[in-house]
């Protein structure tokens, strides 16, 4: 049987978890104007701070999470991948195939997840936290009983937040390596920057302003010239100059390998936890 068609236009939205990635992507969703905050819910079962930070846009908070899976058609697992098994089935008996189901728990797979559920009207996606400014990296996959509307509306959802790519669930594992942790990659980088910056007799905080923002001008060159990085590199690096001088101790370092090897570390934590 076909899965019944949810309305765009008066869907409601229900978080289960209210942690740092909930709140990123409802209030990506809130600023964006994709939906309104009355139409999105979350619970929370303990901790004030929480409920403060939702209710502080606009958005309802339950008491348990049967009471946001009673108010909502689309409903985002947004907890532990430690956890998400127990959840989902605590909850089963209310999961009709109704009801979208979407998962950005890392590592866990949509053979579980749909095993669990009773249902494969569900979508993996696997966000990050620039979400929450309108910057995401976004990747979903499908289950078997999700339809085209459906990864349309999830797309809608979190390209709002940021950019949406479909891909192969088997490439989940290296884009949570990738994407999902890369944040924090590159926190590390600016805040490495801001620091030579400094041991070079640059005020902290023009160093930090400063490394921000050629990190940020950085990417943009990548994704608006259509050019490879390693072009872009060649471009600013002179003969016998001063980025030459620079790239040659990062070589010697070896940053390529380091990253790389961040991201595979990762990723073999993403599949761990599957």
């Amino acid at each position: 049987m076909a899965a019944s068609p949810i309305s765009p236009e008066s869907y409601k939205l229900g978080f289960i978890g209210a942690g740092k990635m909930a709140e990123s992507i409802a209030r990506g969703v809130v600023k964006s104007g994709v939906l309104p905050p009355q139409r999105i819910s979350t619970a929370v079962h303990s901790n004030p701070n929480r409920r403060i930070a939702f209710e502080s846009f606009g958005v309802g908070v339950h008491s348990n999470n049967s009471a946001v899976v009673e108010a909502s058609d689309v409903v985002i697992f947004s907890v532990k991948p430690q956890v998400v098994k127990d959840v989902v089935l605590q909850l089963k008996p209310m999961l009709s195939e109704k009801k979208l189901l979407v998962s950005v728990a890392a590592g866990v797979k949509l053979k579980d997840l749909q095993e669990w559920a009773g249902h494969s009207r569900f979508i993996r996606v696997m966000p990050n936290t620039p979400s929450a400014i309108g910057e995401g990296a976004t990747v979903m996959s499908l289950g078997g009983a999700a339809t085209e509307e459906d990864g349309e509306l999830i797309s809608k959802l979190f390209g709002s937040v940021g950019k949406v790519w479909r891909a192969d669930e088997k490439s989940f594992d290296g884009i949570t390596g990738l994407s999902g942790s890369g944040p924090a990659y590159i926190f590390l980088a600016i805040e490495a920057l801001a620091d030579g910056g400094v041991a070079a007799g640059v005020p902290r905080e023009l160093a930090l302003g400063l490394a921000s923002q050629t990190v940020l001008g950085a990417a943009s060159m990548v994704t608006k010239s259509g050019k490879h990085p390693g072009q872009l590199k060649d471009d600013v690096a002179s003969p016998g100059g001063t980025t030459i001088a620079g790239v040659h101790e990062l070589e010697k370092g070896g940053l390529r390998g380091i990253l790389m090897n961040a991201v595979v570390a990762a990723a073999k934590r993403s599949r761990e936890l599957s």
